[in-house]
């Protein structure tokens, strides 16, 4: 089975395609600065591809009603639709590659993987805001999580590379990309994670500033007379490292830290700083941590970053080889040999997650 994988990002639309033994065999990243990529290059890049026995596609946010991968239909995408005001700044552009790629591949099946799935069994005590339950109910309030697609896969890798089962394990993922977000995994199930109703909770990122005092907010609508819109395009993307540093990429924000440049060093420490306080949050939720995971654009390439936010986790048994964490490429092990916390560098590959997902559905 040859599928087609369709990741719509904020500014980019990747397209692989994976074989029956999960090799690459095309790939093709088209921009997509307003979040939708040019329909002719698509259809270029498609075409070019091949014949494709199925194409799984990356949806942000699947409510409470998916909460596993699903076959697609007409009825799938209206429900999806729907859901819209759930995530707008990102479903749109899960649609419109989903719409792009069925036009052009009209008879292929196709699946929809969603990032929020793999939180949607998290305990109550974790997704539950503390809200009045007419609202909670009447507007599905809750936290749903994101980047699930890599949580998942991370932590099983992890389970792999170190040749236990993941069952057996209580892994903290570090999905940290220009998106950042932590996830406990316990027993291979997520039961706690940092996002939390949209993807601008949480962690600092590039351009998003993470987890905000509503009070604050309040206060800026009611007491600025900032318009909602204002505050929400500050919020997600103007803040994070750019708002701190006046750069959204963390090679430069380190560069800049390096060179003694005061707002860079900020951004750095309050990027470590919320980074593990979040690890150890994560920790706590399931009383240890066996195995501590690092990937993403910054996880896999920011040596410092591990190395700070690891500096502050020795009390979880956490410990890091100097060696192993600046040099080497690929998955592998970072962690000192004494420290009883494996420490591991994971690529991020939610392709790999959505062509298991797409063979899952298309099997039953």
């Amino acid at each position: 089975m040859r599928i087609l994988v369709v990741n719509a990002g904020s500014t980019s639309l990747k397209l692989r395609v994976l074989d029956d033994e999960d090799r690459v065999t095309a790939a093709a990243d088209l921009p997509a600065p307003q979040g939708q990529a040019d329909e002719a290059g698509t259809a270029r890049s498609v075409e070019g591809f091949g014949a494709v026995d199925a194409v799984g596609h990356r949806i942000v946010h699947g409510g409470t009603e998916f909460v596993g991968p699903v076959l697609i239909g007409a009825d799938v995408v209206a429900r999806l639709r729907a859901l819209t005001d759930l995530a707008p700044l990102h479903q749109p552009k899960s649609l419109a590659a989903l719409d792009a790629v069925n036009q052009i591949l009209p008879g292929v099946p196709a699946v929809a993987c969603f990032d929020t799935a793999f939180h949607s069994g998290m305990p109550a005590a974790a997704s539950t805001y503390a809200l009045p339950l007419e609202w909670r109910k009447r507007w599905n309030l809750r936290r749903y999580g994101f980047h699930g697609l890599s949580h998942a896969y991370a932590s099983r890798r992890a389970a792999a590379l170190l040749g236990r089962r993941v069952e057996d394990l209580r892994v903290v993922t570090c999905h940290l990309g220009a998106g950042a977000s932590l996830a406990a995994v316990e027993g291979g199930i997520s039961v706690d994670t940092t996002m939390g109703f949209t993807p601008l909770d949480g962690l600092v990122m590039a351009t998003r500033s993470g987890s905000v005092d509503p009070g604050l907010v309040l206060w800026l609508a009611t007491h600025a007379g900032t318009p909602p819109l204002e505050l929400a395009a500050t919020l997600e993307h103007r803040s994070g490292l750019l708002g701190l540093a006046g750069t959204a990429a963390m090679q430069t924000v380190v560069e800049h830290a390096q060179a003694g440049e005061a707002d860079a060093l900020l951004a750095l420490d309050v990027y470590i700083h919320r980074l593990r306080a979040g690890i150890a949050a994560m920790a706590a939720s399931m009383g240890g941590l066996d195995v501590l995971v690092f990937t993403g654009g910054v996880g896999e390439n920011a040596p410092i970053v591990r190395e700070r936010a690891a500096a502050g986790l020795g009390f979880l048994g956490l410990q890091l080889d100097e060696g192993r964490n600046d040099q080497g490429a690929g998955d592998r092990e970072i962690g000192s040999q004494q420290s009883p916390v494996k420490t591991l560098v994971v690529l991020a590959r939610e392709d790999l997650e959505i062509a298991r997902e797409v063979r899952m559905v298309l099997a039953d």
